[in-house]
């Protein structure tokens, strides 16, 4: 399976899965500070439809600011628009995308949109049931490509990772961390909501280095 194969094979679950929200799941807060789980869906959608032009502007608007242009687009369009009405031009959006959904590296946006997911599911309780071959696909990347949008390289260096639920383990040496496949995902992008489910010598070193500053909302 090719990874825009998996990102689209992703993108299908997901959004059969969103279809069975409630209102007042979408209504809570993410585990992206200031945007409730409305606005993260809204934030999927904007990325796969925004022009160059559209986000040139915004960021003159917001001084350059990727995360304010981010929150100010997926706020518009989450006022905007209702849960179920995002949903469907999600699902028409991912089979054609449009703008830099088209142009940007399918491997980000896989990352991008499992994190967002589990930036809605965890602050609902709800179980994530992400495919093993997706999330070990996310975990190669964030340990392995530089990211402007989410620091898990920089979070990931000189640790031991270890998947308890998946055949996954990255580094040689070093303190170990490990934790289920999914829960290691978000904390590496810096949610640390997620650590105290994870265990392990290293935790308190990649707990030194998640941000206590509000989570970026490009991933």
């Amino acid at each position: 399976m090719s990874v825009r194969e998996r990102l689209r094979s992703n993108d299908e679950r997901f959004r059969a899965l969103a279809a069975g929200f409630s209102a007042d799941e979408w209504a809570q807060p993410s585990l992206c500070d200031a945007w409730t789980n409305h606005g993260v869906l809204a934030h999927l959608v904007i990325g796969y439809r925004v022009g160059a032009g559209v986000a040139a502007t915004e960021l003159l608007r917001h001084r350059g600011s990727l995360d304010r242009a981010n929150a100010s687009m997926a706020r518009a369009l989450a006022a905007d628009r209702s849960p179920a009405c995002l949903l469907d031009e999600f699902e028409r959006l991912l089979y054609r995308p449009r703008g830099l959904g088209r142009v940007f590296p399918p491997r980000l946006l896989l990352g991008d949109h499992i994190t967002h997911e589990l930036d809605i599911l965890f602050a609902i309780d709800r179980e994530p049931s992400i495919p093993a071959d997706a999330l070990v696909a996310v975990l190669n990347t964030q340990v392995a490509v530089p990211n402007p949008f989410v620091p898990a390289f920089r979070n990931s260096r000189g640790l031991r990772l270890r998947a308890t639920d998946i055949d996954w383990t990255h580094g040689e040496e070093g303190p170990v961390v490990e934790g289920r496949a999914a829960e290691l995902v978000s904390v590496l992008g810096n949610r640390p909501r997620m650590l105290p489910a994870l265990r392990g010598d290293g935790v308190g070193l990649l707990a030194s280095r998640v941000s206590p500053r509000p989570t970026r909302t490009a991933g």
